[in-house]
């Protein structure tokens, strides 16, 4: 079924959400003018539906092999890169200064959003790069980054993350892998590190590794991490790729999913001959990684928008063909389509206005970076608050929405020839990497709800309430409030218990705030398809998913006692 990139609904949500007006009215953002935005638009949406999504299939069913000679993607990834890359599509969010154009992160989020929603798997060969670049502009020498920026801000060289290890996941702390001083300024890298996503394939010269590693008689735990990198080739004098740089991919995971993302298993150093450079100050990997990391999470985020738009693009079209029974209560009994009935429109609803909502508040995070960016007062206090939400909430909803989507097939959905079950099994990744949502909620609580003091959880929820209207909503907002409060007086246990789903409510308020301005937005202008559907999923957003939130409460208040009222070998009883 073919796909249709989400134009409209990310030209709106970028114009009312994101206000990118007010970042082009700037002199740091002054080249994102209406027709730049409308050509990005245009211009990787013909990438995306005429290149990316055809390949799309042939991802899942062929996927990325593992070879002696390293990974090799399935025929016709290799000339859609080169096509990204020509096109000049990674360079949109990345500073002039580094060889790219300068436009704000709203906008390079709408572009990847697109690409992943016609291919979610291929797409995160891009959007690692760009944690990639965001580390080196942040952390990297001016040498470093005159080497390197430029390379990866186009694309012509991908980037990775190297955090896991077999004994270290969710603790990164424990990790083992070493790097030992030369005497030259460079380190020799030693170890193996897991669930490297794109950490080796064919369609790039060069691939650059950040890796973290400890350093001789480092501190134990987070503490002693430092950042390197570390280039699958070192490069020669003039800058080009050279001599193989002893980093070696030993196998790739058999995955329930995202089978065009090569996830590798890589060992470094395998015959002592893998050369690193230092990335900022020794002991410093952590504040380099959470570079990378908070980067990656909303971006992640945005995965699940991407599957969650896929999944309905789907479903719409089956359910639009696809005939079936007569309509209950109707007096013919000719069979329709399935469009037709009740239940199906009450999904096919519920997933146009999860998606919506996911994006808006994906859209509105990435519109943070840049407001902070601008060093605008409050923008990285709103960011810190929102990343959780947009990480776990969003990722959440594209898990959902995924689902549905199954289930709008019907028993065809898990025939695996219809391609429903792609975006089931892609997405459902997507709370887990790049920190669990289970953290994410950790995060919020233990976190993001103490910041400036309860500041960035007090400015969020007043700007709530100073513009929800419903009554419903407004007592979401009101009952976020005084659960985040109570919140912060709370022990570890009772906090942390309570926490996952009241980062689900506190998103959802979120969510019911963007759509219900959205809605009065779209019911203000000239009538049109697109207007009608937004105002519809509005509506439905607000009349029937906020309330849904508030039947959180007992959870997200509940102590952890009756967690702890049992021994743990108790629940294999």
């Amino acid at each position: 079924m073919p796909f249709t990139p989400a134009i409209a609904d990310q030209r709106f949500v970028l114009d009312h959400i994101t206000r990118i007006a007010d970042l082009a009215a700037t002199d740091r953002f002054a080249a994102a003018s209406d027709d730049v935005v409308d050509a990005v638009l245009e211009g990787v949406g013909q990438l995306a539906e005429g290149e990316w999504a055809p390949l799309a299939r042939a991802g899942d069913t062929v996927g990325a092999k593992w070879t002696p000679e390293g990974v090799v993607m399935p025929d016709g990834f290799v000339q859609a890169y080169h096509d990204y890359v020509e096109g000049g599509w990674g360079t949109i969010g990345v500073p002039e200064e580094f060889g790219g154009q300068g436009l704000p992160f709203a906008i390079q989020t709408a572009v990847l959003d697109t690409l992943g929603s016609a291919n979610m798997g291929f797409a995160l060969a891009p959007t690692l790069t760009v944690g990639a670049i965001e580390a080196l502009a942040h952390h990297g020498s001016p040498e470093q980054q005159a080497l390197y920026l430029p390379h990866l801000a186009t694309g012509e060289w991908t980037g990775t993350m190297n955090l896991t290890e077999p004994q270290a996941g969710s603790d990164v702390g424990a990790l083992r892998t070493q790097a030992k001083p030369l005497g030259d300024g460079n380190w020799s890298i030693k170890g193996t590190k897991i669930y490297i996503s794109f950490g080796d394939h064919d369609m790039a010269p060069n691939i650059v590794h950040l890796v973290l590693a400890r350093t001789p008689d480092a501190p134990v735990g987070t503490k002693g991490i430092s950042l390197f990198l570390v280039p699958k080739y070192r490069l020669k004098e003039d800058g080009t790729p050279g001599e193989f740089n002893d980093v070696r991919v030993v196998s790739i995971e058999h995955k329930m999913g995202l089978h065009a993302s090569p996830t590798c298993v890589l060992s470094f150093g395998d015959h002592d001959d893998c050369i690193g450079e230092l990335i900022g100050h020794e002991y410093g990997g952590i504040r380099a990684m959470f570079t990378m990391m908070n980067n990656a999470r909303l971006n992640v985020g945005l995965q699940g928008v991407q599957v969650a738009e896929g999944a309905t693009q789907m479903a719409v079209a089956y359910a639009l063909e696809r005939v079936q029974s007569a309509r209950a209560g109707s007096t013919s009994r000719d069979s329709v389509k399935i469009v037709e009935h009740p239940d199906v429109r009450r999904m096919l609803m519920r997933m146009k206005a999860q998606t919506q909502a996911a994006r808006a508040l994906v859209y509105l995070a990435a519109a943070q970076v840049d407001r902070a960016t601008l060093g605008e007062a409050g923008a990285q206090n709103r960011l810190e608050i929102l990343t959780p939400l947009a990480k776990a909430h969003g990722t959440d909803i594209g898990c959902e929405v995924s689902s549905l989507g199954v289930q709008v097939f019907g028993g065809m959905g898990y025939i695996e020839e219809t391609g429903a079950a792609q975006f089931f099994r892609d997405a459902r990744i997507t709370p887990i990497y790049e920190g669990t949502n289970g953290i994410q909620a950790a995060d919020l609580v233990g976190r993001k709800l103490g910041l400036d003091n309860g500041g960035a959880f007090n400015t969020l929820i007043a700007d709530m309430k100073a513009e929800a209207q419903d009554r419903t909503l407004v007592t979401l907002i009101d009952t976020c409030d005084e659960i985040g409060r109570a919140m912060m007086a709370l022990d570890a246990d009772d906090k942390l218990a309570g926490s996952y789903p009241f980062l689900t409510m506190l998103s959802v308020a979120v969510c019911g705030w963007l759509m219900e301005r959205q809605g009065r937005i779209a019911a203000a202008e000239a009538p049109s398809d697109f207007l009608a559907m937004k105002i519809a999923a509005s509506r439905f957003y607000v009349d029937q998913i906020v309330p849904e939130a508030l039947g959180l409460k007992a959870a997200a208040t509940a102590k952890a006692d009756v967690l702890y009222s049992i021994a743990a070998d108790v629940f294999a009883a």
